[in-house]
């Protein structure tokens, strides 16, 4: 029984890390893609490109992505402890659908069927790589 016990306690903190991993990283794309907007496209030249990103850089919204990059990468490394990369990995391809889904609702990007598709393809891979724990 506690050997059992143990398992599944493992089981659901590297669940728990992955999840982790996966909220902190859509999260920050989908603010830097919300804040780009708002700033608009790179204005051309070498010094006002230089301009344009550190403006971006100082903006608390675009270092919250930062922050949630760095949250995303601590998680990650948690994962790493208590997995082998070759069966965590791909569920880091659950980020394409979390943003496909966010971009859609945020920003009314369309989802189209060969989206569909592909993402389909890739859960099927994630559920035939998971089942090798």
């Amino acid at each position: 029984i506690y050997s059992s016990l143990n398992i599944r306690i493992f089981k659901n903190m590297l669940y728990l890390y992955i999840f982790g991993t996966i909220v902190f990283t859509v999260y920050g794309q989908i603010i830097f893609k919300w804040r780009i907007n708002h700033f608009g496209d790179l204005p051309g030249g070498v010094y006002d490109n230089i301009s344009f990103l550190l403006k971006l850089l100082i903006d608390p919204f675009i270092f919250s992505g930062f922050l949630s990059a760095l949250v995303a990468a601590l998680f990650w490394m948690a994962v790493m402890t208590k997995s082998d990369l070759s069966y965590a990995y791909p569920f880091m391809s659950l980020s394409f659908i979390l943003v496909l889904i966010a971009s859609s609702v945020a920003f009314g990007e369309l989802i189209t069927v060969n989206k569909i598709v592909g993402l389909s393809l890739i859960v099927i891979g994630i559920f035939i790589s998971s089942r090798g724990l």
